[in-house]
């Protein structure tokens, strides 16, 4: 969304820079493309997509990537780039479970938030959705396009969308909870030590 010139070398090099700086850089994220109204030049989010899917590549991290009124073009730049050999996840998903099930097929997990407090073609979806897929998550960046800061979705949310996750398929809150982790460790993979050394600092 933020994207306004083209992605060029050396803005490749840049984040490639930004990205090795860090021990802290898990994941390329939050990309993908993104159709509505007022977003960037489509002419300009493919390429960055692309080239974001190829430094994820390189540098051996997942993706998480974001989709809105997009997916079929998202998916088929996915498969185009890859995007496979490093997997991830699909960030805030809302869609159906065929949708879930063509996110799964590209090696990547759905990611739940609060959308599923509300949406009913989401819950159904969840509950057919194998929990060996599903990740959850906290979307906690500021979210300003929202008038009302109690619609944002923030880490306190987590508990009750998992609490919803589990009433959905019918099983403990603790299976939830187990599960979604160690899907997120295997996302993660080497990057999931990183998280204990700094949780646990603090």
């Amino acid at each position: 969304m933020d994207i306004r010139e083209p992605f060029t070398e050396s803005t490749y090099d840049t984040l490639r820079e930004m990205a090795l700086s860090t021990e802290k850089v898990l994941v390329i994220s939050e990309v993908g493309l993104d159709f509505m109204e007022g977003a960037p030049d489509r002419a300009i989010q493919y390429p960055a997509f692309r080239e974001q899917i190829r430094l994820a590549r390189d540098l051996r991290l997942p993706v998480v990537f974001h989709s809105r009124e997009s997916h079929d073009e998202a998916f088929r730049v996915l498969r185009e780039e890859r995007a496979y050999e490093v997997g991830g996840v699909m960030h805030y998903f809302q869609g159906d479970y065929e949708t879930a099930r063509r996110i799964i097929d590209l090696g990547f997990y759905v990611s739940l938030a609060r959308p599923l407090l509300r949406l009913p073609h989401l819950q159904q979806a969840a509950a057919k959705i194998p929990l060996e897929h599903i990740v959850l998550e906290t979307d906690a960046a500021p979210q300003p396009f929202k008038a009302k800061r109690e619609n944002w979705t923030e880490p306190r949310h987590v508990a009750v969308v998992a609490e919803t996750l589990a009433e959905l398929k019918g099983i403990g809150v603790e299976e939830v909870e187990e599960t979604t982790t160690r899907n997120m460790r295997r996302v993660l993979g080497d990057g999931w030590s990183v998280i204990e050394k700094y949780v646990g600092a603090q």
